[in-house]
């Protein structure tokens, strides 16, 4: 059996009958939404059923959306099934108040780096992980770089405009 688009969205619709929010396919790469609480179950399956065998996590990226209220935060897991060539992701979106994912290391031992990193840029918490510590920025920051919660510039500079980065420059707090 070749896997499709299709197929694969009614594979998981099937398996979890209401637990796929919202889909899409941009680009031709199918998109599916879930919830957190939906995350292990979900990619554990796309990983071990024997029709999609989704082995390899490509990527996982956080997302910051600060005027998505109670969304604000999310992760997006990029899957590849070598079997089929065939490549789609999986996104959840949560409270920034609540920043917690559950960690996907037990299924994908490459997830470790990956979930430090979004730790260390967003300030996302992956319950379970391992070793769950910044991996490029120092020890002692304070802050969550990646989080659209500061300009990009510095306000002084007049070469520099936050609209050039694609903001309208009222994101995040106010430094005036």
């Amino acid at each position: 059996m070749q896997l499709d688009n299709a197929t694969l969205h009614a594979a998981i619709e099937r398996r979890f009958p209401g637990a796929i929010l919202d889909h899409g396919e941009p680009y031709g790469m199918l998109t599916l939404e879930t919830t957190r609480e939906h995350l292990p179950e979900m990619l554990r399956f796309v990983k071990e059923d024997p029709e999609i065998q989704a082995n390899f996590l490509t990527s996982l990226c956080g997302m910051h959306y600060p005027e998505q209220k109670g969304k604000e935060l999310g992760l997006v897991y990029h899957l590849h099934s070598f079997v089929h060539n065939l490549r789609f992701r999986i996104k959840a979106f949560f409270p920034i108040d609540d920043p917690h994912a559950p960690s996907m290391t037990a299924l994908w031992p490459t997830a470790n780096w990956m979930e430090r990193q979004e730790y260390d840029f967003f300030g996302i918490i992956f319950d379970g992980h391992p070793d769950l510590r910044r991996i490029l920025n120092v020890d002692d920051l304070d802050v969550f770089p990646m989080r659209k919660e500061y300009k990009l510039e510095d306000g002084t500079r007049t070469d520099k405009d936050d609209r050039f980065f694609g903001r309208d420059g009222h994101e995040g707090r106010s430094f005036d």
